[in-house]
């Protein structure tokens, strides 16, 4: 595995351990309660994650397609395995330079930090919906902050990501990433 592999894939494992963290505060009564995400239950948020976590393991392995989402009794423990697997299979990736996701190829160091950015912030989303107000770690947060600068285009705002808001005076590195995507801390 090459250098930058190994940067991504060691940003995402830190990710997936702060998302999962988030995960372990969710119970069953919980999943009917808003999120950041307005759109979206906590159930909902934890589906789209099961999504975006089967989505990257694929990539691991080159190649992504869609994924079934569970029903409503499984969602909790769903994401939980789900997160298991992404690591596993990223930690034992081949060291594909690409990977392809329907007609594009996308740069695996790359997708692995996207897919670092998805499943912070989300994990961030699923522990205030908890009533947690537990903060994206400050190593993590300035190291996604500085691969949300590059990979996050003004085309994918609004949709993917609202537009940025002003960090608060003094902002940690979580608040100065959730703000520049859209986010209230």
């Amino acid at each position: 595995m090459d250098t930058a592999l190994r940067a991504g894939v060691a940003v995402l494992e830190r990710a997936v351990a702060f998302c999962l963290g988030s995960v372990s505060l969710v119970t069953p009564a919980l999943l009917s309660r808003p999120t950041p995400c307005a759109a979206w239950d906590l159930r909902d948020l934890l589906a789209h994650l099961i999504d975006s976590m089967a989505a990257i393991e694929e990539a691991a392995s080159g190649r992504v397609s869609l994924v079934p989402l569970p029903d409503a009794a499984e969602v909790i423990a769903t994401a939980r395995e789900r997160a298991a697997r992404l690591v596993g299979a990223w930690a034992h990736a081949c060291g594909a330079a690409s990977v392809r996701a329907e007609e594009a190829r996308l740069n695996a160091p790359l997708l692995a930090g996207a897919g670092a950015i998805e499943l912070a912030v989300h994990g961030w989303d699923v522990a205030r919906a908890c009533g947690d107000p537990r903060p994206i770690p400050a190593a993590l947060a300035d190291e996604l902050l500085d691969l949300a600068v590059v990979l996050v285009r003004p085309g994918d705002r609004p949709g993917r990501f609202d537009r940025p808001r002003p960090a608060p005076p003094g902002a940690s590195p979580g608040d100065q990433l959730l703000s520049f995507l859209g986010r209230a801390p």
